[in-house]
């Protein structure tokens, strides 16, 4: 050894010193070696079971998984060899044999894992042609479709599911040429206790796993005359979408974004931001209520739908602490067709709310039974990012040539506490900025807590405003929410607030954002370079506290009254229902 932390090895008789706890793939990417993956996906899955990854390791009789081989001193590795080639590509024709290749109509076309290797090694006809198993789609949930006709059992899926947000409703079952991704006793995701979350999507290499269209749903809208139809955007959207146009990970489109939607024909566009600034009034002055007159505590943020059913599956006895707030879109969806209706004489039974979400488990949610006020359901339609820009692609708009222009009036300009939403943190540090403000009596300039930014999956912090603590705690991830929740159960944690989502990163890795090939991720973290094009908008904004937006300031004043008063409660508030753990 060189020193303590490094070892010498050779790839492809190149010598070169890593780090001792690497394996032969992170090795051979830093020299700049593509070894090609299906079942790897870092910090998600590295079981080596689909053996794509295989090499030749001198004094090795077999081919070696390099997502699983330890690098040691003196190794040497072959990674482009007759025998490795060879077995790579036998490997992707076996698993092209029993694949659904309808590729043509598939919604990974062109951004399919599969589809790339076969390409790139060179597979120019199926080789093994004969049985195929058939699989019936599960299209029940509102959320998630599963295709099994496509899958290669990867178990990518598996490991997000079980490993990562610890809700494990799928798995391999049955064995040999029948086995399957499945739930137990073959009952559709909508039948189990899924969450919606649909970080199995994003995990998922091929077609196997999407989220439910609405895109169909939002088309008819726009051509009905009688209808208004209006769309507003989540923060993390404005982060992702340039990426399905070429844009690199983490830029912000928010300008463009609003463009291309009035160029799909709606009549308004409005920025959830406001949402998430309205619920920063009533979350904050929930916290100050239970703070100061002895309520439920720690109280828990609820903007997170996947997070909601989580708790409601397998912590019900902590649903008194969940903030009775509705999440953002909701909440705006509520505004819209109340008191905006109201202002622009339009019935709120013509108004069609669609809501652009970085997440699917929001389709879950809009359709919950208590998601309306006065029989109109605050949000019809809600599509993820993706299907946005299926739309904008199906339209014939040049999205990374049109012009920018702002949300429309009222509600043109958020705070940049709503911006900061969409990463993990951002719920917490909006509510900081506005409870700070209310407990000193002052307008704090230092509004910038960086102790609760940051991708750690749990994180711990004592704000002290004025003459209070408030020791808070955020998660993101459900496999750490659970951890945080068992901890404080065992008496071992004691928090005032704490912020869940349960996306691993908050809304900008969320299920239904855009889809970033395992390559990419082993070199980029998708999760911080989109929550710095947040924080990026958030610094350049005027107003950067939810209680200084106008626009919220009349709503109260015209509207609602004030924070937490009656009328607040029957459009913003809701309640939560312990389901079956299974």
């Amino acid at each position: 050894m060189t020193d303590m932390e490094n070892v010498n090895i050779k790839i492809n008789g190149q010598s070169m010193s890593v780090p001792a706890d690497y394996t032969i793939l992170q090795a051979a990417r830093e020299a700049g070696i593509n070894i090609p993956t299906l079942c790897y996906l870092k910090d998600v899955s590295q079981t080596g079971s689909c053996r794509m990854c295989v090499v030749e390791v001198k004094g090795a009789r077999n081919l070696q998984a390099a997502c699983v081989y330890p690098v040691s001193e003196g190794l040497e590795v072959m990674t482009n060899t007759a025998k490795v080639r060879a077995s790579r590509k036998t490997t992707l024709e076996l698993l092209l044999s029993n694949h659904d290749r309808k590729c043509l109509t598939c919604v990974r076309n062109r951004n399919c894992e599969l589809q790339a290797l076969s390409d790139e090694l060179g597979v120019t006809d199926i080789t093994y042609e004969g049985y195929r198993t058939e699989h019936e789609i599960d299209e029940v949930s509102p959320s998630i479709i599963r295709d099994n006709n496509k899958c290669i059992l990867c178990r990518r899926c598996v490991s997000a599911c079980k490993n990562i947000q610890t809700v494990a409703v799928i798995d391999a079952t049955e064995r040999g040429f029948n086995t399957k991704i499945s739930s137990p006793f073959n009952k559709s995701l909508a039948e189990v206790p899924c969450v919606n979350c649909g970080q199995c999507i994003v995990a998922c290499p091929v077609g196997a796993l999407r989220e439910k269209d609405n895109t169909d749903l939002v088309w008819d809208a726009i051509a009905d005359p009688d209808k208004v139809v209006v769309i507003q955007t989540a923060p993390a959207v404005r982060a992702a979408l340039g990426e399905e146009f070429g844009l690199p990970i983490g830029t912000a489109v928010t300008g463009k974004m609003v463009s291309a939607i009035k160029g799909l024909g709606v009549d308004y566009v409005f920025d959830t931001d406001t949402g998430a600034d309205l619920t920063i009034m009533e979350e904050g002055t929930e916290l100050l209520e239970r703070i100061q007159n002895g309520g439920k505590l720690p109280m828990i943020t609820s903007c997170s739908p996947g997070w909601i059913k989580f708790c409601e599956h397998n912590f019900p006895d902590f649903i008194d602490n969940l903030s009775s707030c509705k999440s953002p879109h909701q909440m705006f969806g509520a505004v819209l067709k109340t008191y905006w209706a109201e202002k622009q004489g339009i019935d709120p039974k013509n108004i069609v709310n669609v809501s652009v979400m970085p997440c699917v488990a929001k389709k879950f949610e809009c359709g919950r039974d208590e998601m309306e006020v006065n029989g109109n359901r605050d949000v019809d339609i809600v599509i993820s990012t993706r299907e946005l820009a299926r739309m904008i692609k199906q339209s014939g708009l040049q999205f990374n040539e049109l012009p920018e222009i702002k949300f429309d009036t009222p509600f043109e300009e958020a705070s940049g506490a709503g911006v900061i939403f969409g990463a993990t943190g951002g719920v917490m540090e909006a509510a900081l900025r506005t409870v700070a403000d209310i407990l000193t009596g002052e307008d704090l300039e230092n509004i910038d807590y960086h102790q609760v930014r940051g991708i750690d999956g749990i994180k711990e912090a004592t704000v002290k405003i004025g003459d209070k603590e408030i020791r808070a705690a955020i998660a993101h991830g459900l496999g750490n929410a659970r951890k945080l929740l068992d901890s404080i159960r065992e008496g071992k944690a004691n928090y005032d607030f704490i912020e869940i989502m349960a996306c691993p990163g908050g809304c900008v890795t969320g299920g239904g954002q855009p889809i970033v090939p395992a390559r990419v991720q082993m070199v980029t973290n998708v999760k911080s370079e989109r929550a710095k094009a947040l924080y990026s908008e958030d610094e350049k904004l005027a107003i950067r506290k939810s209680h200084k937006n106008p626009d919220i300031v009349k709503l109260y004043d015209e509207y609602l009254e004030k924070p937490g008063s009656h009328k607040a409660h029957e459009l913003l508030h809701t309640h939560y229902t312990a389901r079956p753990k299974f």
